[in-house]
């Protein structure tokens, strides 16, 4: 990580939209909800070591400023949730056996000695329960002088509080225990809800940290090998790395040859030949090969460990967005504090300081109580969530979603996203008189024996036309040109331009014209040989998800930009985003570089979405606005995402900006219907029309409040309506896409 880096992370986090002050209040929240945790649970901290399984990550978790990271929400979405139910449970008697309550509704329970203090009993354990975390919360918003949320339930809490107990002691009246409890309920529902909204876990460090084996196969002085943990290689060292494991440490190739599949690291979907001399990656897949590798990095210095700081950088440097409600209700907060100033001056001007001034003030401050506002953002999300995962999306991160409506650029990585991330047969040409699909059952059967991935993809198709193999037999691989073996006495060879090279074979006009299309195209070309002939050629190419173009027309429609990031050569990136109408893409991109592409997009005042499946991804995924993961690909990049794509369609990107645009309107329509109804219930409350005999009691001011909290609920539910759906494109003539699978005859 460079110097630069690191101030532009910095940078970043303080241009955010959350000021110092407010870090500072979420920091100490959060250190207040730690607390409860570990008196909820002491052996929490334990379980939070156990469940990093490396101590380098649990240290990381230790840090997490905020503690936004790490597994702390799943803990205080476990607190809230108990506190919820226990309190529930607990305001039942409180509800029953409440006066005011059976007052407003007309209704009776039976009565006996000491039946008269079982709703403050009750209230009182609730409020010690279930309403004391809020004011300890509210704590560090009022030392820091920006009140919020919580610093509005506190209020509201307490002045239920006292003024009910002051009820039963020495003020006449009606309490308010019944409303006391259930607003704790309500605020401890919303709270869970969001915990558990928010929660996003922090496992992407220890899934890259399993990449690397835990032991290596180091060779020894006298020409042997001795197994030895992956952590006591040292710079010099040679490493044996058997065919199918993977390699332990960045080096270079000092004996052997293989094909290696980098894919996890560099994003490329072929594997790379490696022979000596070459340059291996810790933590990638060696082939069919052996190879004797010197270690030149481990540790911190290896290309692995570079992306994973990459990866916890791009983490703590992504800041909290703060949310419309805590600044509504801080605003409500000063409102409901002067409302009540002014109805206590005016009422003691008009009849003299007495129990109904006080009356007023707590009609007004309770009438401020958020209950609808508390619930206004958290059902929304949680019906977002609801709804996205029935459509394939895993919602991760609810201030993602949230922002997925101001995407301007939503960047696709291009192997296992835009495309199937493997080799594909996409056309085929024969010479005169050869049919074509003899020509690919007498290549499939010559490919019968290698593992290679062409050769997979060419048996792919014709098990895909159920085609029927010839009997081979004296298979047998030729070093960098191809393969060979006999079919009726006779030996036919596949394999690329160094193979016909070696024969000195010219093939065709018609075949050369082949090659040439396929190589503007970016695409691998293999020639069947038989009789010293070439007799056809088969094209491969990384196949192109069919759900890609109709992903990347629907985005521009919605005035959204698409860009593209691969480890591909230029070629290859080229002729993949010609095809798909890509506004802008970025070839042979390392995986640091692709931290910077996004980095880039960003300082052009870009709100970037980046989809991604591979480790390589991981750095772009976390430093992006929004991390986008396809389910299927690697663990770390699912974990490093904000939301994760369960079927691997692109097109779930249009459906996640569709349902972040509608669910912010649900968001904005909640908070006018939360802080309307206080606009318009607080100067009744204060008696502004108490002149013409209107009169707004604290009873009826806290069934309106129960209304308001009712019309949020349903105007939520409303959000389950939306259409997802993605119109389909029209047929098109015969594509010029370089990656689907066609044949010529």
């Amino acid at each position: 990580m460079t110097d630069h880096d690191t101030d532009e992370g910095h940078s970043r986090s303080e241009t955010n939209n959350e000021s110092p002050a407010h870090r500072e209040i979420h920091h100490e929240q959060s250190h207040v909800e730690q607390e409860l945790l570990e008196d909820e649970v002491p052996s929490s901290t334990d379980a939070h070591a156990g469940h990093g399984g490396h101590d380098a990550h649990a240290g990381h978790g230790d840090h997490g400023g905020d503690g936004d990271n790490g597994v702390s929400h799943v803990g205080h979405e476990q607190m809230f949730k108990k506190r919820f139910f226990v309190s529930l449970l607990l305001s039942i008697p409180a509800l029953l056996f409440s006066e005011g309550l059976q007052a407003l509704l007309d209704f009776s329970v039976p009565a006996f000695p000491g039946s008269e203090w079982i709703s403050p009993v009750f209230a009182v354990i609730v409020f010690a329960y279930g309403g004391v975390p809020f004011i300890e919360m509210a704590v560090p918003e009022l030392r820091s002088r920006e009140p919020g949320m919580m610093t509005l339930i506190s209020m509201a809490i307490i002045v239920s509080f006292v003024y009910s107990l002051a009820t039963v002691v020495v003020l006449p009246g009606m309490d308010f225990f019944w409303e006391l409890v259930t607003l704790i309920d309500i605020m401890l529902l919303g709270h869970w809800i969001e915990m558990r909204s928010v929660r996003q876990a922090s496992g992407a460090l220890g899934e890259l940290a399993k990449l690397l084996p835990d032991t290596a196969e180091r060779l020894t002085d006298d020409g042997g090998t001795e197994e030895v943990p992956v952590t006591e290689l040292e710079e010099g060292d040679v490493v044996l790395v058997r065919p199918g494991a993977s390699v332990p440490a960045d080096g270079v190739v000092k004996e052997g040859d293989s094909d290696v599949n980098e894919s996890m690291i560099t994003g490329e979907s072929r594997p790379v030949s490696k022979e000596a001399g070459e340059e291996v990656i810790g933590g990638t897949i060696n082939g069919e090969g052996s190879l004797r590798v010197r270690v030149v990095a481990t540790g911190d210095d290896s290309t692995l460990s570079g992306i994973m700081r990459l990866v916890e950088e791009a983490q703590t440097s992504k800041s909290r967005t703060q949310m419309l409600a805590d600044e509504a209700a801080g605003w409500l907060f000063y409102v409901a504090l002067a409302a009540a100033a002014v109805t206590a001056v005016g009422w003691t001007i008009a009849v003299g300081f007495n129990v109904e001034v006080i009356e007023r003030m707590v009609t007004v401050l309770i009438i401020a109580c958020p209950h609808a506002l508390g619930l206004a953002i958290p059902l929304v999300v949680a019906i977002n969530t609801s709804l996205a995962a029935r459509n394939g999306m895993l919602i991760r991160d609810r201030i993602a979603m949230e922002e997925a409506r101001e995407v301007d650029v939503v960047v696709f990585d291009k192997t296992g996203t835009l495309t199937e991330g493997e080799q594909g047969v996409v056309a085929v040409e024969t010479v005169s008189g050869i049919d074509e699909n003899d020509a690919l059952a007498l290549t499939a059967a010559i490919e019968g024996d290698s593992e290679h991935m062409i050769a997979r993809s060419i048996r792919q198709v014709a098990v895909e036309r159920d085609l029927v193999l010839p009997e081979t037999s004296g298979f047998e691989a030729i070093k960098g040109r191809g393969v060979r073996a006999t079919i009726d006495g006779e030996t036919v060879h596949v394999g690329g331009p160094n193979l016909l090279d070696q024969f000195g074979i010219e093939p065709s006009s018609e075949l050369t014209a082949f090659a040439e299309e396929a190589g503007a195209n970016a695409q691998t070309v293999v020639y069947l040989v038989r009789g010293g002939e070439a007799v056809a050629a088969i094209a491969l190419a990384d196949v192109v998800r069919e759900e890609s173009r109709q992903a990347v027309e629907a985005l521009h429609e919605m005035g959204i930009e698409v860009a593209m990031l691969t480890g591909d050569s230029e070629d290859v990136a080229r002729a993949v985003a010609r095809d798909l109408g890509i506004d802008t893409y970025f070839a042979e991109v390392l995986p640091e570089d692709k931290d910077k592409k996004i980095v880039e997009l960003q300082e052009q005042g870009k709100n970037v979405a980046m989809v991604g499946d591979g480790v390589n991804d991981a750095p772009a995924l976390t430093r992006a606005d929004i991390g986008i993961a396809i389910g299927s690909g690697t663990d770390v990049a699912v974990e490093a995402a904000d939301i994760i794509l369960v079927q691997n369609n692109p097109l779930d990107v249009v459906r996640l900006v569709r349902l972040s645009r509608k669910s912010y309107r649900k968001m904005q329509e909640n908070l006018v219907w939360a802080a309307g109804y206080n606009v318009f219930a607080i100067p009744l409350a204060a008696g502004v029309l108490a002149p013409i005999g209107i009169l707004l009691s604290p009873a009826i001011g806290a069934i309106l409040m129960s209304l308001s909290t009712v019309i949020v609920a349903v105007n939520a539910q409303l959000l389950r309506r939306v259409d997802l759906s993605v119109p389909s494109l029209p047929e098109t003539s015969e594509s010029t896409n370089p990656a689907r699978r066609t044949s010529r005859q």
